[in-house]
């Protein structure tokens, strides 16, 4: 009984912690426009430093993924938990005072490494204590609640200054360290620590042999298409909505909070049907068929209005709300010693190749235009995760205790 309360009490602080992991991931696109005209940029320049603000709290959440991965397989996955929050918070609560672009830049860069351990570090921890049959419940629980941090951003940024945004979202951050005594070691790696022979957070073994690279490499592929609905359809829904002839201005901050909504149902439903099923590919192969669909008539159907980009957000959103399955079939796929490491960089390098992702989609848009640009890019990521996906093997109730040998 005592352990189960601590599982629980767990999963609530991963849940909690990737909650405040969102809103500061999302609050960016929120009120970049607001931050960026208050920091004297307009017209061409305000879309060119929309953009490259993005990019740069991307790369930092690549850097900040291998980091904090290997980090939580030599240290430890509750270090890697509040220290990834720690810094994010302080980098979100130094954006509501800058003055310039450079000082922009660099904090974004620091936000985005802080922002890459929590959610690595908390599915680790819950899949790695929970009962193997059950830990399903665990991860979907943690991203289910979690993403509704994208939609308290989007209230927030709609009520408030763009420095309150941060500013609250900084503090809450804070706050959660609070809970740092919910969060224990899995028996899992402590017994590691003893096994002094096994490397950990070795990530160059994962190019040493073909089987644990085409596996790795697998489990990025699968979650492209959920970054590229977020950061291309829905990031960018305005250019849609002018490109069908819409007069009326879409609102990001609406977008971005519909699509969270989406994605956290998404997510619960995802989660429920992989216990029933007893299987993740199965509802991954559904999820990419439902993404397909939902791109075909977002981008096609000239039909629309503000409230048709809002249902349709929320729609794409639901598609792609397999974002919880998606990280918790890389962390069933690995063993012990490189767990973290592969968790915590994952789904940073598929957050990460939001990057190639738009550059592309801003290169054929240029001869293609905006529609057209997107199929393409959206079909090309939907087309590798059903071959990933293909590939991998299904992870339901596997044993985790286990190490990768060199």
């Amino acid at each position: 009984m005592k352990q189960d309360k601590r599982v629980v009490l767990l999963v609530v602080v991963a849940a909690l912690g990737y909650f405040v992991d969102i809103y500061d991931l999302i609050v960016f696109n929120v009120v970049k426009k607001e931050s960026l005209q208050h920091l004297g940029f307009f017209g061409e320049d305000l879309k060119k430093y929309e953009i490259y603000l993005f990019n740069l709290q991307m790369t930092g959440m690549l850097i900040g993924g291998l980091l904090w991965g290997i980090l939580g397989d030599k240290r430890g996955r509750v270090s890697v938990l509040f220290g990834s929050i720690f810094l994010y918070s302080i980098a979100n609560i130094a954006n509501a005072f800058v003055t310039n672009i450079d000082q922009y830049a660099l904090v974004r860069f620091i936000a985005g490494i802080g922002l890459a351990g929590e959610l690595g570090a908390g599915i680790t921890l819950v899949a790695e204590n929970m009962p193997k049959e059950k830990r399903g419940y665990g991860t979907m629980i943690i991203v289910t609640f979690g993403a509704l941090g994208a939609v308290v951003a989007g209230l927030v940024g709609k009520s408030f200054g763009w420095q309150t945004t941060y500013i609250v979202g900084g503090c809450l951050g804070l706050t959660l360290l609070l809970l740092r005594a919910g969060a224990y070691e899995s028996g899992m790696y402590q017994s590691l620590l003893h096994q002094s022979h096994i490397k950990r957070g070795n990530f160059l073994s994962l190019f040493k042999k073909s089987s644990l690279f085409f596996k790795y490499l697998s489990c990025i592929l699968i979650g492209l298409p959920i970054w590229f609905a977020i950061g291309v359809l829905v990031n960018l829904s305005p250019r849609f909505a002018e490109a069908h002839g819409l007069l009326e201005g879409i609102d990001v901050a609406d977008s971005v909070m519909f699509a969270y909504l989406g994605l956290s149902v998404g997510d619960l439903i995802s989660g429920l049907l992989s216990q029933f099923m007893r299987s993740r590919k199965k509802v991954v192969f559904l999820y990419l068929g439902f993404s397909l669909i939902l791109m075909l008539v977002y981008l096609f159907n000239t039909h629309v209005s503000v409230v048709y980009y809002k249902y349709m957000c929320f729609g794409i959103g639901f598609a792609t709300g397999y974002w919880a399955l998606f990280v918790t079939i890389a962390s069933e796929q690995f063993g012990t010693n490189i767990r973290s490491t592969v968790t915590n960089t994952v789904p940073n390098f598929v957050r990460g190749a939001v990057v190639p992702i738009t550059l592309s989609f801003a290169s054929l848009s240029k001869t293609n235009g905006v529609v057209f640009a997107a199929f393409w890019v959206g079909m090309a990521c939907l087309l590798l995760a059903f071959v990933a996906t293909v590939y991998i093997k299904d992870s339901f109730s596997k044993d985790l205790n286990y190490f990768e040998i060199d």
